[in-house]
């Protein structure tokens, strides 16, 4: 049985992640008036108008290209040696750290605490009908699933087929996808909970909430 408890602890010794930033294509790299340590932020607004930080410019062509912070952190790194000078595409020209939120902490121990059904192509994903009524009705955790269940449709190129689920029977605790959207193979569809872990993830889902001290 997985001890999701432990998991939040390793979690605890690392809140963060480090993000590379690298340029997007070949150019003449010159950063802004930033230095290592200084916060920056990812876009934000209503419909993420107000942009992130600029980081540096690269230029191609005449044709400048701001660098922006794709997340909320601070730098944690900065490669300087390339501070006015060509580089090509991909070359890593910083590190961003970015503090885990109790959002992402709480994802990233889903990901671990529950069995996961991935898509096995790109395509769009319906639930099937007598599902989708159901969960219409009384929401996806408490709709339980067995090995074998006809659980969605699957759209693509203008044909629709039925997908059954494979996996532990479980309650489904996570919906990963949008109806209309397309999915990526292998990218979640859902995540099914056991039923002897329910309470136990539940737990430890609200100690998160109340107790993680997230980072300015």
């Amino acid at each position: 049985m997985l001890n999701i408890s432990s998991i939040l602890e390793e979690i605890k010794k690392t809140p963060y992640t480090d993000l590379s930033v690298r340029a997007p294509h070949t150019g003449t790299l010159v950063f802004t008036d930033i230095n290592e340590g200084d916060s920056v932020n990812s876009s934000s607004g209503q419909w993420q108008e107000i942009p992130g930080t600029k980081i540096a410019t690269i230029t191609r062509e005449k044709n400048p290209k701001p660098i922006l912070a794709t997340q909320k952190g601070f730098l944690q790194k900065l490669h300087m040696k390339y501070n006015n000078s060509f580089v090509e595409a991909g070359v890593e020209i910083a590190v961003l750290r970015h503090f885990l939120s109790k959002q992402e902490v709480v994802h990233i121990l889903l990901q671990k605490a529950l069995h996961l059904f991935n898509a096995p192509e790109r395509a769009k994903y319906y639930f099937a009908p007598d599902i989708d009524k159901k969960l219409k009705i009384s929401g996806h955790k408490n709709i339980t699933v067995t090995d074998g269940m006809d659980l969605f449709i699957v759209s693509r190129m203008k044909r629709e087929i039925p997908l059954a689920y494979h996996g532990p029977e479980g309650l489904i605790y996570e919906v990963y996808f949008e109806q209309n959207q397309n999915v990526d193979a292998g990218k979640p569809l859902i995540g099914i909970c056991p039923p002897d872990q329910l309470s136990i993830i539940e737990d430890v889902i609200s100690r998160v909430y109340h107790e993680w001290q997230e980072q300015e």
